[in-house]
């Protein structure tokens, strides 16, 4: 006989108790018990109670719930529950951090994580097997559109697992923000069909009041080359700019031009040179907004960088040459200065289209969702990798949902508002997807790639390999705990089909493109588990953070251009007015950027999370491991900010969010 005390602890949002009965049993390597004990779950509240059991069980293995239904199925969230008694060496921890929905029998095991060659005996085998296969009915693959990886199965937030959907506070922050946007839209957007932009500065009428420090910043110095070249690096999209290793084929020169080519290879030879090229928006189809044509151009440009740290422009050009066409015009510094701007608001635009699908849509959103459908489909509670990565999943899959409802659907915000809505903004995806690699997504080889790993003015690019480095410690020291040999890692059966759902299924045959389909050591696995936790944090956080204070100044990021690109360098304020979004687009532009990039009340912080899946010192110490070397970084960033002009905030850990959740 033997004498245990347990514990059971409710969620803390308003619905997690339950007004259903719970029954417990304790599971032990040579029995089972029914703690004949029927509990009420309280919201908030830990539960606890001392039972004596007449058998010995042995080492505890799982513990067993059921919720009992009455009239009414009322779902229960349970947290964990822990036990303390013969078998549990101190204190045994189960987690859950789930709902638990109907009357079915639970089984929570042990927190010890546990790979399939860490269980000889098989004692977990069967559990493993039933749970994977009970998550393979529930988490099933969709499709949104051809060429493009792959979501969970769902049209709407009510189409996914109750697990994967906003808690109260998280659901009633995002449903007020967006319908107070929507009221201010509606009552102050009525206004402006009678009103209208004929200067630059009437874009104030929309300024937004809650505007940050640095978005005034940009309102006060938007037409500066220094802050045009400055986007590139430390902006809201600083995923495209590269280093140039020769001068790029699209960029005809005239021979009016001899002198400027002669800077170019000058700045060339001196490793100075650099470019972005938006050639990916090349031959998109444009948007109609309100039966009236908007404008897509492909944008060149040619910087040159200072020594101290400055990117300036050298070069634009609008549209890459096309056969039969005249050679496209090129805009330069010396040219009269209304011409110069509209060429860098055209940039700006093009930039905007860029950053909102590829760098933050896909690249942040989509596949941190793919990543996370493959690892509820492959991977058993139990295992070291699962416990490690499910922090960083929260809310996705209902955000990817909502975002695939409201903002890139059929008359969604893309569709209304944005020059490559009404398909063009799919088209762009889809050769994004097409054109995405795995070094891409691991900032010591996109960065080396790029040729920005010595500019020291990239700030994103010095706290991006901080970043990176910190997670990759951090995964190296958990996978330390569970996998002593490559061979360990070859070996997991459940750890290679993970890899290649993530890569053959999810990422739709990614290999050829670098993804492994298979985990042949440590290092490697370390690398992919990085690459996973980066992506739905750092990488997300650095295309998301910025919108506010890039996008808030309309002229520097505008959403839609209403007139065709320039053919001449004869250019009034009138004529940028004319092709920048009319009031009422910008308004819209204004409010959605608003409700996406303001501060999220309901945030986690990267590795800040609360909850607790692995039992054991070991992974207790390798976390507050990785949060001291996050204060670090977080106390460096907030030193180097203060004696910046412009602060560069976007990966400082504390800003960081855990998972994708906006």
């Amino acid at each position: 006989m033997g004498k245990y005390t347990i514990r059971v602890a409710t969620g803390d949002s308003l619905l997690a108790g339950s007004s259903n009965r719970v029954q417990l049993w304790l599971v032990g390597e040579h029995g089972d018990a029914d703690l004949g004990k029927q509990l009420w779950p309280v919201w908030g509240k830990e539960t606890e109670f001392e039972v004596k059991v007449p058998l010995h069980l042995g080492r505890l293995l799982f513990v067993k719930l059921r919720k009992h239904k009455s009239l009414l199925d009322s779902a229960w969230f349970c947290k964990w529950i822990t036990v303390e008694g013969p078998g549990t060496q101190d204190k045994a921890l189960f987690p859950c951090y789930r709902w638990v929905q109907g009357d079915g029998i639970i089984c929570l095991p042990e927190g010890t994580a546990r790979t399939l060659r860490d269980d000889p005996q098989n004692l977990f085998k069967k559990y493993r097997e039933e749970e994977l296969e009970e998550r393979r009915k529930v988490y099933r693959w969709g499709s949104w559109k051809e060429g493009l990886i792959l979501p969970i199965a769902g049209s709407t937030q009510w189409d996914l697992p109750r697990n994967e959907r906003f808690l109260e506070d998280k659901d009633l922050d995002f449903s007020l923000s967006l319908a107070k946007g929507l009221k201010d839209l509606a009552i102050k957007g009525t206004l402006d069909f009678a009103s209208g932009v004929k200067r630059l500065e009437d874009f104030k009428k929309i300024f937004p009041r809650g505007k940050t420090a640095l978005a005034e910043r940009i309102h006060d110095s938007w037409k500066d080359d220094d802050l045009f070249g400055y986007q590139f690096l430390n902006g809201a999209n600083p995923m495209l700019l590269r280093r140039s290793k020769s001068l790029p084929a699209r960029l005809v020169l005239p021979p009016k031009m001899d002198n400027l080519k002669t800077q170019l290879e000058k700045e060339l030879r001196a490793g100075s040179l650099f470019e972005a090229d938006f050639s990916l928006l090349d031959g998109v189809k444009p948007n109609v907004i309100i039966f009236k044509q908007q404008y897509v151009a492909a944008p060149l440009v040619m910087l040159k960088l200072q020594p101290d740290g400055r990117l300036l422009p050298m070069v634009i050009q609008l549209q890459p040459p096309h056969h039969g066409c005249p050679p496209p015009l090129l805009f330069l510094p010396s040219d009269p200065p209304m011409a110069w701007l509209l060429s860098k608001i055209w940039v700006r635009s093009s930039d905007f289209q860029i950053h909102q699908l590829q760098s933050h849509l896909l690249r942040g959103h989509l596949i941190a969702e793919s990543i996370s459908v493959a690892t509820m489909r492959s991977l058993p509670s139990l295992h070291p990798i699962y416990k490690l990565l499910i922090p960083h999943f929260r809310y996705t899959m209902e955000i990817n949902i909502l975002a695939r409802r409201s903002l890139v659907s059929e008359w969604g915000i893309f569709d209304l508002v944005v020059s490559t809505g009404s398909g063009g903004h799919v088209d762009i995806l889809q050769r994004a997807t097409a054109s995405l690699t795995y070094r891409s997504l691991c900032p010591p080889y996109d960065l080396a790639d790029r040729g920005l790993l010595d500019v020291k003015s990239s700030l994103y690019g010095q706290d991006a390999l901080r970043l990176w480095g910190i997670i990759n410690r951090y995964v190296e020291g958990m996978v330390g705990l569970f996998y002593k040999s490559d061979d360990a890692v070859k070996g997991d059966t459940e750890l290679q089909a993970w890899c290649k759902e993530v890569t053959e299924t999810g990422l739709q045959g990614a290999q050829n493109r670098g993804f492994p389909v298979s985990l042949e050591s440590r290092a490697q696995l370390c690398h992919f588990v990085t690459m996973c936790i980066f992506t739905c944090t750092g990488q997300h956080a650095s295309a998301h953070l910025g919108q506010l204070d890039w996008y808030s100044w309309i002229p520097n990021g505008p959403c839609t251009m209403r007139k065709p690109p320039p053919t001449s360098k004869d250019v009034t304020e009138k004529d940028i007015v004319d092709s920048l979004p009319d009031l009422h687009q910008a308004r819209m532009q204004k409010t959605f950027t608003k409700f996406l990039g303001r501060h999220q009340p309901v945030m986690v912080a990267l590795g800040q999370h609360t909850e607790e899946y692995f039992s054991g010192s070991g992974p207790q110490a390798v976390l507050k491991q990785f949060r001291k070397d996050l204060a670090a970084m977080d106390k460096e960033i907030e030193v180097r900010n203060a004696s910046l002009k412009l602060p560069y905030e976007y990966l400082r850990p504390s800003m960081v969010e855990n998972s994708v959740t906006i």
